[in-house]
């Protein structure tokens, strides 16, 4: 209105009239609709990502994900017929979970290369959760297995909700090695029957597996094993010389021919057999508390293990693309592909390192890719049921250990046992305990994790504590290791390497009584601080005490090089205030030029050090 002309632009009451006239309105409240948006698109990046896709889509774009899609599909038929297999499940189970789930995977998660769907490692873990729990095969099996991508999945849904993924990197790189190794292994025992044509007997102990297979090895089924051989020649030459071929699906489908060509199911040769007429079956996954509780440890082995699994491709494509992705997005987003999997009635899925190598090859920018290669695995369902139901199984056996053969590695170990023997322990007790206790290797992962733990607590235990002398480029070092001097008959300096926690509080307080013992002389301490980057209470009540302890004894406590973190702990406590007129000195030639003269002595100019000697 002329009265107010700003009435039709503000939520409220019209100002004053000398507010209007000198230009001193109050500022608009936000309309209502504003802050809808401004909160969706807070929550959208994690709710909704993949409506990020359409900033990157063009035509280029498009072209390559639709290609890249095409690609990975070649490969997943096969090997989600194979993998399907390892987990003790039949093969369209494997198909099942290579559909939704990996759509549901590339919709939430935040890697446009990653792959979701089933792998190697995740179908050995689902068949050795379920060994002791029912009959590989069955209908007990499959629901066992449905279960168990529930569990995992709300377990994974959950940590990424609370941005736990951090807490992947408590399983050192040793003990994963270790892990994937001795499952490697155990994926080639079990694989080896298949591949001869020798009934399977499923997971089983390590070593009662290779006897049981040295004792039918003169029952094996001929056709199988040429077959089976054929493909490892096929898939190693392929990978040799024509790397950028779909070496899988040429292997698969050329033998396919070749064993139908010459009646290898009718000499008893083993296919996959009719796939069900339903190619999608929903159903809500029924869960018994007795089963759950049995499943529970298992499940959070394979939610940490495939999310580390798959972290590894996300890293890679990362590192090569310069993308961004979120780790507990990517938490998300595998947790909810195995929900998906658990109501299509399938079995636990994670991302594929081979499968996202393919779309990370052939220039995927977008996750549309994974969902393009979901729908051409659908219409391959639909489309040509009848060969893929006369696949042999010791070829997908095949697919299966040329895929494992390539994480069989001893270097990391190795190198582990160079850079750390604590590191090199925990990697081959990890090892060790994952052949020994198979088909439960959830137990040895779980051996090597909390020994890598406890290997790390003792360490912290046990941190450098070193007393200080001038060394002759001008630096202050460790007088024992080198030799030298120290700074003064009447004041020690000790540096103390670690932060000052419960843990070590202990030996930090024995090393400085081990100190004042052995020189008598002693008038004051000099407390090099720069290795402490964090005090807890335990701390602060060591050095109150042995501040209270020096000073009865007539000699100074001092501290150089105390980071912002440490003093804000000692201030907060009062502790501050007793230590503060020489706890403030940032370096050790700062301290000696002050204390110098409390001791009686002249300050000496510190020594120049000498270009890059120190």
């Amino acid at each position: 209105s002329p009265a107010c002309p700003q009435r039709a632009t503000l939520a409220g009451p019209c100002p004053p009239a000398g507010q209007r006239l000198n230009g001193t309105l109050p500022p608009m409240p936000p309309a209502p609709t504003l802050l809808i948006r401004q909160f969706l698109n807070q929550i959208q990046p994690r709710l909704l990502p993949f409506l990020g896709w359409r900033r990157q889509l063009d035509a280029a774009t498009l072209r390559k994900d639709l290609l890249a899609g095409l690609t990975v599909a070649l490969v997943a038929v096969p090997q989600a017929l194979a993998y399907a297999q390892l987990a003790g499940l039949p093969a369209y189970v494997g198909l099942y979970a290579s559909l939704l789930p990996s759509i549901v995977g590339a919709l939430w998660g935040s890697s446009a290369q990653l792959n979701t769907g089933p792998v190697a490692l995740t179908s050995l873990l689902t068949a050795s959760a379920l060994s002791s729990l029912a009959l590989p095969g069955s209908d007990t099996w499959l629901l066992l297995a449905v279960q168990l991508a529930l569990l995992a999945g709300v377990l994974q849904v959950a940590f990424g909700a609370l941005r736990l993924a951090h807490f992947a990197d408590l399983l050192s790189h040793p003990v994963l090695h270790g892990f994937i190794n001795a499952c490697s292994l155990l994926i080639c025992v079990a694989q080896l029957p298949t591949l001869l044509g020798l009934p399977s007997a499923g997971q089983r102990p390590f070593f009662e597996a290779v006897v049981d297979l040295a004792r039918g090895l003169p029952d094996i089924h001929l056709p199988s094993a040429a077959l089976g051989t054929a493909a490892i020649a096929l898939l190693v030459a392929q990978r040799r010389f024509l790397p950028r071929w779909p070496g899988v699906l040429i292997a698969v489908v050329g033998l396919g021919a070749a064993a139908w060509l010459t009646g290898f199911e009718a000499d008893g040769g083993r296919v996959v057999g009719a796939l069900p007429e339903q190619i999608l079956a929903f159903a809500l996954p029924r869960a018994d508390w007795g089963q759950t509780t049995d499943l529970l440890p298992s499940a959070f082995v394979l939610a940490l293990v495939s999310f580390i699994e798959a972290m590894s491709s996300c890293k890679l494509a990362s590192a090569r693309t310069g993308q961004r992705w979120d780790g507990n997005q990517e938490l998300i987003g595998q947790g909810l592909a195995k929900l998906t999997a658990a109501f299509c009635q399938a079995y636990p899925v994670s991302g594929s390192f081979g499968r996202s190598a393919f779309l990370l090859g052939a220039g995927a920018r977008t996750g549309l890719a994974s969902v393009v290669g979901a729908a051409v695995v659908l219409i391959a369902l639909l489309a040509i049921p009848g060969p893929i139901a006369h696949i042999p199984r010791p070829v997908l056996a095949a697919v299966i250990l040329v895929t494992v053969a390539s994480l069989l590695s001893l270097r990391p170990l190795r190198d582990a046992w160079r850079s750390s023997r604590d590191d090199g322990l925990a990697g081959t007790v990890c090892f060790i305990a994952t052949l020994a206790f198979a088909p439960h290797v959830e137990i040895g992962i779980l051996a090597g994790l909390l020994l890598s733990l406890a290997l790390l607590i003792y360490r912290s235990m046990k941190p450098r504590v070193a007393l200080l002398g001038r060394h002759p480029d001008g630096t202050w070092r460790d007088a024992e290791r080198f030799g030298l001097a120290p700074a003064h008959p009447q004041l020690s300096i000790l540096r103390f390497d670690g932060p000052l926690h419960f843990v070590n509080a202990a030996t930090f307080e024995d090393a400085v009584l081990a100190t004042c013992r052995d020189h008598p002389r002693l008038k004051a301490l000099l407390l090099s601080c720069a290795g402490i980057n964090a005090i807890d209470a335990s701390g602060v009540d060591t050095l109150r005490r042995i501040e209270r302890q020096l000073a009865a004894d007539g000699r100074l406590l001092a501290c150089c090089g105390l980071k912002k973190q440490a003093i804000d702990v000692l201030e907060r406590t009062g502790l501050w205030s007793v230590l503060a007129p020489h706890a403030a000195y940032r370096t050790e030639d700062d301290a000696v030029q002050h204390l110098m003269p409390i001791l009686g002595g002249t300050p000496a100019p510190a020594a120049v050090r000498r270009g890059l000697e120190w």
